[in-house]
C-alpha cells in the first residue's frame, strides 16, 4: 500500500516499553540457561497487547516501533555532558535489549534504529514524511520530549493510561503550544538529560516568559528588558546555554533513512516464527495465548538445566506457583527430628524462622512454639508452651503432652540461630529477634521479608505478611481469628491445640521463605540493594536493643499531671460555658456544632451524613480567626485547648503509667520501620514521637522521663535539617552560605522576603519567615499558611510567590521532583530510597496532596536515612562508653550514660551524626546537632 491520505501511522516508542516492562515487573531468569528475560517477557506482553486494542475502525494501515542505538548521538558533540550523568543500564537488563528488537520482529512490526541518533529524531522525522504525505500519526510514548511534534495530524497516547495527548494537553503540561515546547525546555532544562538550561527558571517560570515574548530568540534579545534583575542576568549570563540547550532538545526531523513509509505497512504475525520465539523464551502463559489466538498447537516446554550449586535461590516462579500443603508440614516433638532439621538448614546455609507467643508486647510475651522452613513446601513447627485443654480458657496450666523441653530445644537452636553462615529469614524479624533475646539467644544474621519489600514497595501498599502472599504468592494464609476467636472469648496461641497450630505456624514461616526466594533477587533490578543494605536490614538489630533497654518514667510526676490537666480542664470547661451562655459537654462534637452554628449564629456549618456539624480541629481554627463573631471565636479557642490538654490527659499522662514494665519498671516503646513511605519511623504502644512540644504542657510531659541512679539523660538533635537537605538538594547558593556561616536562618529569609536588615528583625517577621521555611518544604498552599500565621489568604500567597522570586531554585527543584515522579511513577532520596507515588498522576482533590508529598518525600525522605545511618553506626561507636541509646525521635537521639562519661558520649555520637551522610553524600552544607544533658528529657532538651 502507497502511503498517502487515509493512512494511518502508529509509531511506538520501543524503549519506554522496555523500560516500563523492567521496572513493572519482577525479575525473571529462563530456565533452561538462567538467561533474564523479566523485561523481555513484559515487552512482549505489551505488545501483544497493543496489535489486539489497535484492532477496528480507526486501525493503523503502517506501524514500526523505534528503539535507541547507543547512548551516545550527534548531541553528545554539541555538549559532551548530555546525559553523562545517567547511571549504568543494570546487569540483568543489558543482555535483554536485543532480545527485545528479536521480539519485535516476531511479532512482524518493523523493527527500526539509527546509529548517531535518538529514537525520538526517528519518530520527528517518520511523522514529518506521513503529515506531509497527507496520513496521520499517532505516536505511542508518554515522553514530554516527543510533545514537540504534536499537531497538524499527529497526536501521541499514553498506552499505559490509555490517554491521548493532543495540542490541549500539551498546553496544560508546558504552559505553551507545541511548537513552543523546545523554546520552554531550552529555558527549563533537564536534570534527568542534564540538558542545562537556565539556572533557576523552572518550566511555569520559561512558560510565562516565552508568552510574554514570542520565543526563545526574541526573548534573549530583549532579555535586558526584564524587570525582575536575577532572572534578567541569569539570562544574559547564560544565553549561550539556553541555545545550546534548545540545540539538545530540538529533535531532528531529517534523520537519514534507509527505508520509505511504504515499508512500514502493517502484516500479520508469521504464527509459527512468532511461536517458536516465545518458545525459546519459555513464556509458557504468553505462547498459550498466543497459539489459541491461531489456532496452532503449543510447542512442547525446554527443559530446565540441572541446578548450578547448593545455595543458589530456586527461581521465584517456582516457589511462587508451588501449592501450599498445610497437611505436609512436619511437628517437631523431639531432638532427634529437631537436630535433622537444623543439620539441613546448615547445609542449606538458610531458614526461615518464626516464633509463636502470647502476646504482641515482647517485652510480656510467653514463647509458645517456633516455626521453621528451608524449602518452599517444607515447614515444620516446634510445640514448646501449649497447655493442656485445648482452647479452653479456663482449662489446664499445665503444658500439653507431646512438646519438647523448652530449654532442650533453645539449646539446640542456638547455635544455629547466632551462626554467621546461616541466614535467618523473617517477616517482621524485630519481633521475633526480641523474643529470642530474652532467651539469651542473638539472632544473626538476618533478612527481612518485611523490609525487602519495604525498600523496593514503599508508597505502594503495606509490607505485612498476609498482603504480601496475597498480593504476590495469590496465597491467602489461615487467619489468626479462625484459632483465637474474637473479643472477650479470645484465646491465647497456648490454648490453641498442636495439630491446628502446626498448619497455622508452619504456614507462616513457608510463606516468609517464598516471599523471601521472590524479593531478595529483585534488590539490585530495583536499585535499591544499598538502601536495604546499610539502613533497613542493620537497623533491626539496633532497634531492638533500644526497645529492650527502655526508658524510665516517674509515675509519681505523671500522677501530679494528670490531676493539674484536670483541673486546667475543668477550668477551660467553666469559660467555654459562661461564653456559650450555657454548659454542654465539650467533648461532644454535635452539641459544640449546635451552641457554635445554630445558638451563636457562626455562618459557614457543614453537616456530615449523621446531621452532626463538622468541628475538626482546622473548622474549630478557622472559626478562632472570625474577627466579626470575637465570642464564638474565643469560645473556639478555649475548645481548641480543652480538645489538646484533654489528649495530653488521656494519651500520655494516663495512658503512660500503665505501660510501665513491671519487670523493669520501664516503659518499652515499639519502632515501626516500614510504616511511613519516606522512611521515617514511628513509634507505638506507647507513641512517644507525637508528644507536643509547641506547648508548656506538652514539654512538661518530658519531665516524667527520667535518668537512672548515677545517670543522666543526652539529647543530640539535628539542627533543621531538611532546610539544610533542601538547600543543598535544590541548590539555594543563599540559603547554602548561610548554613555555612552558622547564620540565623529564619532571619536571613525574613531579610531575603520582606528587604529588612537583620539588625531590624522583629520577631513577628521572623516567624513568618519561619513558617514559609518549613511549609514550603510540605508544598504548602496560600490557603495552609493563611491558616498557620491566621493572616488574609491573599497576604499569605503573596508571600510565597515572593519567597519563590527570591529563591529560585527552590521552584525549579519542586517542578523537576513532580516531574520526575509523573514520568517514573516515583521519587528518590539522595540516599536512593525510592518512595513510590502512585497517585501523582491523580486528577481532582487528591492530586494537590499527591504533588505535595511528592515534593516533601525525598527531603523528608533523606532526613530519616542520615539518622537511621547514623543510628546503625552508633552502637560500635559507643561500645566502649557505660551508655545506651533509648530513643529516636524524628531528628533526635536520646541516650542515657553514666554521669562522669556524659562529656564523651556527646562527643562521640555528635561526630556519628555530624558525619552520618558520608561517603555516599558529601553535603553541600554542614549538618549541626544540638547536644543537652539532664536528670529528666525536659532537662536534655
Amino acid at each position: 500500500m502507497t502511503f498517502g491520505n487515509g493512512c494511518h501511522l502508529h509509531l511506538i516508542d520501543g524503549s519506554a516499553f522496555i523500560f516500563r516492562a523492567y521496572h513493572a515487573l519482577p525479575p525473571l531468569t529462563r530456565k533452561s540457561d538462567g538467561l533474564p528475560v523479566g523485561a523481555v517477557a513484559g515487552f512482549a506482553n505489551m505488545i501483544f497487547k497493543y496489535i489486539e486494542d489497535a484492532k477496528g475502525t480507526d486501525a493503523p494501515t503502517h506501524a514500526a516501533v523505534i528503539f535507541d542505538h547507543s547512548s551516545k548521538t550527534f548531541r553528545n558533540d554539541i555538549y559532551p555532558a548530555y546525559k553523562a550523568n545517567r547511571p549504568e543500564l543494570p546487569e540483568d537488563l543489558r543482555p535483554q535489549f536485543p532480545l527485545t528488537r528479536e521480539a519485535t520482529r516476531a511479532f512482524n512490526l518493523a523493527c527500526i534504529e539509527v546509529k548517531d541518533y535518538e529514537a525520538d529524531d526517528i519518530i520527528a522525522t517518520l511523522a514529518r514524511q506521513a503529515r506531509e504525505a497527507g496520513g496521520r500519526v499517532t505516536i505511542i510514548s508518554s515522553d514530554k520530549d516527543l510533545m514537540q511534534l504534536v499537531g497538524g495530524g499527529v497526536e501521541m497516547l499514553d498506552a499505559m493510561k490509555g490517554l491521548r495527548i493532543g495540542p490541549d494537553e500539551v498546553a496544560e503540561k508546558f504552559g505553551v503550544g507545541p511548537d513552543r515546547v523546545v523554546d520552554v525546555q531550552a529555558l527549563a532544562g533537564d536534570s534527568v538529560d542534564n540538558v542545562p538550561g537556565a539556572p533557576g527558571i523552572g518550566i511555569k517560570t520559561a512558560a510565562l516568559l516565552i508568552n510574554e515574548y514570542g520565543d526563545l530568540d526574541s526573548l534573549l534579545a530583549r532579555a535586558d528588558e526584564i524587570r525582575q534583575p536575577k532572572r534578567r542576568q541569569v539570562l544574559l549570563d547564560n544565553a549561550d546555554l539556553i541555545r545550546i540547550s534548545k540545540r539538545l532538545v530540538t529533535l531532528d526531523a531529517n534523520t537519514p533513512l534507509e527505508f520509505g513509509l511504504d515499508d512500514l505497512e502493517v502484516k500479520d504475525p508469521d504464527p509459527a516464527a512468532l511461536m517458536d520465539f516465545l518458545s525459546q523464551m519459555e513464556f509458557r502463559t504468553l505462547t498459550r495465548r498466543v497459539a489459541e489466538k491461531f489456532g496452532t498447537a503449543v510447542p512442547a516446554p525446554i527443559e530446565a538445566a540441572a541446578p548450578t550449586a547448593a545455595g543458589t535461590p530456586e527461581a521465584p516462579a517456582a516457589s511462587a506457583t508451588l501449592p501450599f500443603r498445610p497437611d505436609d508440614y512436619t511437628c517437631i516433638r523431639d531432638a532427634q527430628t529437631l537436630t535433622r532439621w537444623l543439620d539441613q538448614a546448615r547445609a542449606r546455609g538458610w531458614v526461615a524462622v518464626d516464633t509463636e507467643t502470647t502476646s504482641l508486647d515482647e517485652m510480656q510475651a510467653d514463647l509458645v512454639g517456633v516455626s521453621l522452613c528451608i524449602e518452599p513446601g517444607r515447614a515444620a513447627y516446634i510445640p514448646l508452651g501449649h497447655k493442656a485443654g485445648g482452647d479452653d480458657l479456663f482449662g489446664s496450666s499445665s503444658l500439653a503432652p507431646g512438646q519438647m523441653p523448652m530449654d532442650q530445644a533453645l539449646a539446640l537452636l542456638k547455635p544455629v540461630l547466632e551462626d554467621d553462615s546461616i541466614l535467618k529469614i523473617g517477616q517482621n524479624m524485630k519481633y521475633d529477634f526480641k523474643i529470642f533475646a530474652r532467651h539469651s539467644i542473638r539472632v544473626a544474621p538476618i533478612d527481612d521479608t518485611m523490609l525487602l519489600s519495604y525498600a523496593m514497595h514503599a508508597g505502594l501498599h503495606g509490607h505485612g505478611m498476609d498482603h504480601l502472599s496475597d498480593r504476590y504468592l495469590n496465597h491467602s494464609p489461615i487467619p489468626i481469628k479462625s484459632l483465637l476467636g474474637g473479643g472477650k472469648a479470645a484465646i491465647t496461641f497456648d490454648r490453641v491445640p498442636v495439630d491446628e497450630a502446626v498448619k497455622y505456624a508452619a504456614e507462616d514461616a513457608d510463606v516468609t521463605l517464598r516471599l523471601w526466594h521472590l524479593f531478595k533477587p529483585q534488590l539490585a533490578h530495583a536499585r535499591v540493594t544499598t538502601v536495604y543494605e546499610t539502613m533497613e536490614r542493620p537497623l533491626v538489630p539496633v532497634l531492638a536493643d533500644m526497645e529492650m533497654a527502655g526508658v524510665r518514667i516517674d509515675p509519681t510526676a505523671l500522677a501530679r499531671m494528670s490531676n493539674a490537666f484536670a483541673q486546667k480542664m475543668a477550668g477551660l470547661e467553666a469559660e467555654i460555658a459562661a461564653l456559650a451562655g450555657q454548659p454542654f459537654n465539650v467533648g461532644s462534637p454535635k452539641q459544640l456544632g449546635e451552641i457554635l452554628f445554630d445558638t451563636m449564629g457562626v455562618p459557614g456549618g457543614q453537616k456530615g451524613k449523621t446531621g452532626a456539624y463538622a468541628t475538626g480541629a482546622e473548622v474549630l481554627e478557622d472559626v478562632a480567626a472570625l474577627e466579626d463573631h470575637p465570642k464564638a471565636a474565643e469560645l473556639a479557642a478555649r475548645v481548641l485547648d480543652w480538645r489538646q490538654i484533654s489528649k495530653l490527659k488521656s494519651t500520655y499522662t494516663d495512658a503512660l503509667q500503665s505501660h510501665q514494665n513491671p519487670e523493669t519498671g520501664r516503659v518499652h516503646t515499639s519502632y515501626v520501620i516500614s510504616g511511613a513511605a519516606t522512611g521515617r519511623l514511628s513509634s507505638t504502644d506507647p507513641n512517644l514521637q507525637n508528644i507536643p512540644v509547641r506547648s508548656d504542657e506538652g514539654r512538661r510531659i518530658r519531665e516524667a522521663f527520667v535518668a537512672g541512679p548515677g545517670m543522666t539523660l543526652v539529647s543530640l538533635d539535628y539542627s533543621q535539617i531538611e532546610l539544610r537537605i533542601l538547600a543543598h538538594v535544590a541548590d539555594i547558593p543563599e540559603l547554602k552560605e548561610a548554613f555555612r556561616k552558622g547564620i540565623d536562618i529564619h532571619a536571613m529569609t525574613a531579610s531575603e522576603m520582606f528587604n529588612v536588615p537583620l539588625d531590624q528583625m522583629t520577631p513577628d517577621i521572623r516567624r513568618q519567615a519561619k513558617a514559609i521555611n518549613f511549609g514550603v518544604i510540605y508544598g504548602i498552599s496560600g490557603f495552609g499558611l493563611a491558616r498557620n500565621l491566621r493572616i488574609p489568604r491573599a497576604d499569605a500567597q503573596g508571600f510565597i510567590d515572593r519567597y519563590f522570586e527570591r529563591f529560585p531554585g527552590i521552584r525549579r527543584y519542586m517542578d523537576d521532583t513532580v516531574a520526575f515522579a509523573k514520568d517514573n511513577g516515583f521519587v528518590q532520596t539522595i540516599f536512593g530510597r525510592k518512595i513510590h507515588t502512585p497517585e501523582i498522576n491523580a486528577k481532582g482533590p487528591g492530586a494537590g496532596f499527591a504533588k505535595r508529598a511528592a515534593i516533601n518525600a525525598p527531603i523528608q525522605g533523606a532526613a530519616a536515612d542520615i539518622i537511621r545511618r547514623a543510628m546503625v553506626r552508633m552502637p560500635a561507636a559507643i561500645a566502649d562508653l557505660p551508655a545506651k541509646m533509648l530513643l529516636q525521635v524524628h531528628d533526635e537521639l536520646i541516650f542515657e550514660v553514666e554521669t562522669g562519661a556524659a562529656d564523651a558520649l556527646t562527643a562521640i555520637a555528635r561526630r556519628v551524626m555530624e558525619g552520618a551522610a558520608n561517603p555516599v553524600v558529601h553535603l553541600s552544607v554542614p549538618l549541626v546537632v544540638d547536644a543537652g544533658r539532664g536528670a529528666s528529657w525536659a532537662e536534655a532538651h
